[in-house]
């Protein structure tokens, strides 16, 4: 309960040497928070620049909410950090660096949703952030999705301005010593597993509270500690991973500070791989058979891996008879009897070549196994991962254009992800992570097959179609519609999906 003679905030900030003009602008925003109901617990580490040494006193002087501790030595971010910690007397704690600064109405925001009755079970809050340059001036806007923990474990998205209510930090014991650099990404994981196992909430709040400043001097920002800092991070994701017994690796993204769980589930899987085709051809000339171009490229020498294709039981025997010829040694074939449709035509061939999981692709997507050797098994895995629903895949051409990415409904970014180049970051580094998402296409996409017979019903349609009601149906069975950058496929004949 919050004491009336406390305050309700305490801000944390460690501070070490930070440019005198940057601090400076961070004082003068925490003091002008329309929101007054605050201490700022600010932890000096050692800082050996005079300037900076009398700001802190000053700012001490000037107000009274403002209470600095001087350590006797440098003992790092995560020591100092604890240390505002075990200062701080509110119910919730918020979590600001020495070199950014809050916007006048940040604290009051989200105090309006965390201090309302409609607050009372929600134990980290979290929002949106600007990016600014060294002189102030907005670089960008980071808009972020909804609470994504599968995002979380490839990227420490959430990042300012985080607010957690200082029992949890409290109870999970702080700040983890080893993780400086990635220290809040370690506090948030652990946090957001004992808030969901509590059956509390984590809420994302739609505004911009927060100015990020892009400068060299911050801890996980500057030359000398970035590669400790992304070791650290990924030592905290493969952490959580074995406290959730997740059964994976991670490994470092393909940039700093991303990272990927290299999943083990499709050695003990069974899967079957659909191409489902009413013997389409190419939509422009010359014509080419698109299902060919599909079971050419599909290859696998598991056992465990079925490779079907399927097609209505009355087509031309010509059709057919060409499509034999096309079909490599390693693929079964099956007829599928009365009324033709995406979702019977895939429950046929699951109910003739039972798996654990099902990978729907469309006839004329290719995978590049060039691009993405384990292309299978990054789908499979995420599709075995606790609470996957439908798990889709990178769509793109052969000029590296995203034709696919995932559907968010509505769109919270400023951009769009269809168009931009494969591999291409943004604010969010989108195509550069396996994350949550609104809807995926049954274009290329896999299943846990007791999931799709929950389901199946609702799949109607073509492939996009198929794979939004089919999402939103696993969605609203509390299941997590899924994305992964790890399995591309081209659209090397393109058909009307």
């Amino acid at each position: 309960m919050h004491s009336p003679a406390a305050p309700l905030v305490s801000i944390l900030t460690p501070v070490y040497d930070p440019p005198l003009g940057a601090f400076l602008a961070c004082v003068h925003s925490v003091r002008s928070q329309r929101f007054t109901d605050w201490e700022w617990c600010l932890v000096d580490d050692g800082s050996t620049r005079p300037e900076v040494l009398a700001a802190l006193d000053d700012a001490a002087a000037s107000d009274s909410r403002i209470r600095v501790h001087h350590r006797e030595r440098n003992g790092g971010i995560v020591a100092a950090t604890n240390d505002a910690l075990q200062m701080a007397r509110g119910e919730f704690v918020a979590l600001l660096d020495n070199d950014d600064a809050l916007v006048p109405d940040g604290l009051a925001t989200v105090m309006e949703v965390l201090g309302s009755p409609a607050g009372a079970d929600v134990d980290y809050l979290y929002t949106d952030e600007a990016h600014t340059l060294a002189d102030g001036r907005e670089s960008a806007h980071f808009l972020k999705p909804d609470w994504s923990p599968e995002r979380f474990r490839s990227s420490m998205y959430t990042c300012h301005l985080s607010v957690l209510r200082t029992a949890v930090v409290r109870e999970i014991g702080g700040f983890r010593p080893g993780y400086d650099g990635s220290q809040d990404h370690d506090l948030v994981l652990r946090a957001t597993e004992h808030i969901t196992a509590s059956g509390r909430r984590i809420v994302h709040l739609p505004v911009l509270a927060y100015h990020w400043r892009n400068i060299g001097t911050s801890v996980s920002r500057s030359a000398g500690t970035l590669s400790a800092a992304v070791q650290h991070g990924r030592q905290a994701v493969q952490d959580q991973v074995d406290r959730l017994g997740l059964d994976a690796d991670v490994v470092h993204g393909p940039v700093a500070g991303c990272y990927r769980l290299v999943r083990r589930a499709i050695e003990r899987s069974t899967v079957t791989v659909v191409v489902a085709t009413r013997f389409e051809g190419a939509a422009k000339r010359p014509y080419r058979s698109a299902v060919a171009a599909s079971v050419r490229a599909i290859t696998t020498d598991r056992p465990n891996v079925r490779l079907v294709v399927a097609h209505p039981a009355g087509a031309p025997a010509e059709l057919v008879e060409l499509l034999d010829q096309e079909l490599p040694a390693t693929w079964d074939r099956v007829p599928v009897e009365g009324e033709w449709s995406l979702a019977t035509a895939l429950d046929r061939a699951l109910l003739l070549h039972p798996a654990d999981v099902l990978v729907s692709v469309a006839p004329g997507m290719v995978p590049r196994a060039d691009r993405t050797p384990d292309w299978l098994g990054a789908m499979v895995g995420l599709a075995a991962s606790p609470g996957a629903g439908l798990v889709g895949a990178l769509i793109a051409d052969r000029d590296d254009v995203v034709h696919h990415a995932g559907w968010d409904v509505p769109n919270y970014r400023w951009y769009e992800l269809e168009g931009l180049a494969v591999g291409q970051t943004t604010s969010g580094n989108d195509l550069l992570i396996e994350r949550e998402c609104t809807h995926v296409s049954l274009a290329a996409a896999a299943v846990r097959s007791a999931a799709w017979r929950e389901a199946r019903h609702l799949a109607a349609g073509r492939w996009h179609d198929a794979g939004r009601r089919l999402s939103r149906a696993l969605v609203d069975r509390g299941c997590r519609t899924l994305w992964t950058p790890y399995a591309r496929f081209d659209e090397q004949v393109a058909i009307d999906l």
